[in-house]
């Protein structure tokens, strides 16, 4: 007959092993958030990667995805994941959370495509960079997720609109930050800080006379009953990371790592493949719509480059630490 202690024993075994078998059955779920409506191209590939965790753990690794800045604006987001309050985000980099990330928004540090793709290729030293950046907030950098390159949304037509040089009187929306003011007031604009929400009626009303600081998606999106031609000048690079908090990251069993940096890597290769005809695709967009794509050769890409490398990018490196920030930009010039 078995003892009482026996009895005990046997009972904590047993509930033991119905615990781990209820842990092992019970499905992870991360929460992901990004910065555009449901059907957009981003929303889709997080679609898509969310249905590949799936299917690679056999249902056990799950995404539920939060579009259109659901779970705050994206600067409050990168601090939550840092916390641990949100898992999961696709978004560009905050620099309210640190001022170095203001060197990924360094106008012309990129020039063209094949420049973006060598320069922010997994293991290179600016991604190492970033990933060093993301980390020091307890954030692991997952994937990147070219957007588009920059260009300049106008109102009206412009003579000599592609000659940096050249005084052309006319007054932009740029974002409330000093690189893109320092570029607009060096390439014959005239620089006008204002916030994205306030953009389209300072445009609409004539305050100001175009928009710096998105691309031919945004300008679609958002201004197309204002822009009358378009200029793609590939002023900046806007490129979003795919991060996950570095703790919720370790405490994925070695599987569901795996199958996540997997899913990762597919997610990173599928937009560098679609990245640059999307971008033609919305430049069309904005074509029909009325607007006129203004030719841009890479002889007046250049020209507005050597501006921003020798009058704009010194002046950045002073605020974001000037040894720190030519370590980094020492392999664009």
């Amino acid at each position: 007959m078995k003892t009482r202690n026996e009895y005990t024993t046997l009972a904590k075994s047993l509930l033991l092993s119905l615990t781990l078998v209820g842990t092992a059955a019970e499905a992870t779920t991360l929460k992901i958030s990004h910065v555009r409506p449901q059907g957009t191209a981003i929303d889709l590939d997080v679609q898509q990667l969310s249905d590949e965790l799936k299917a690679a753990t056999d249902g056990d690794l799950k995404l539920k995805v939060y579009p259109a800045n659901a779970l705050g604006d994206y600067t409050v987001v990168q601090e939550r994941v840092g916390l641990g309050a949100i898992d999961m985000a696709v978004q560009p980099p905050s620099s309210g959370a640190d001022k170095r990330f203001q060197v990924i928004y360094m106008p012309y540090m990129v020039k063209n495509w094949n420049d973006a793709r060598s320069a922010y290729a997994p293991g290179s030293a600016l991604r190492n960079t970033i990933d060093e950046l993301y980390q020091a907030q307890d954030i692991k950098v997952l994937a990147a997720w070219p957007v588009y390159f920059g260009g300049i949304a106008l109102n009206r037509d412009v003579d000599q609109v592609a000659d940096p040089g050249h005084d052309k009187g006319v007054k932009l929306r740029v974002p409330p930050m000093k690189s893109f003011q320092m570029l607009a007031d060096n390439t014959g604009f005239i620089g006008s800080p204002l916030p994205f929400s306030e953009a389209f009626t300072a445009v609409q009303t004539g305050v100001v006379d175009g928009v710096m600081g998105s691309g031919a998606e945004g300008y679609f999106a958002s201004f197309r009953d204002v822009t009358k031609s378009y200029v793609p000048l590939n002023t900046h690079f806007e490129v979003w990371f795919l991060q996950i908090n570095a703790e919720r990251y370790a405490d994925l069993d070695e599987d569901e790592r795996a199958a996540l940096e997997q899913a990762a890597q597919a997610f990173e290769q599928r937009r560098w493949e679609s990245a640059q005809a999307d971008q033609a695709a919305y430049e069309q967009r904005l074509a029909d719509a009325g607007a006129t794509i203004v030719t841009v050769t890479d002889t007046n890409i250049d020209a507005y480059a050597e501006v921003a490398r020798e009058q704009i990018w010194p002046e950045i490196m002073k605020d974001i630490g000037q040894d720190w920030a030519e370590q980094v930009l020492a392999q664009f010039k």
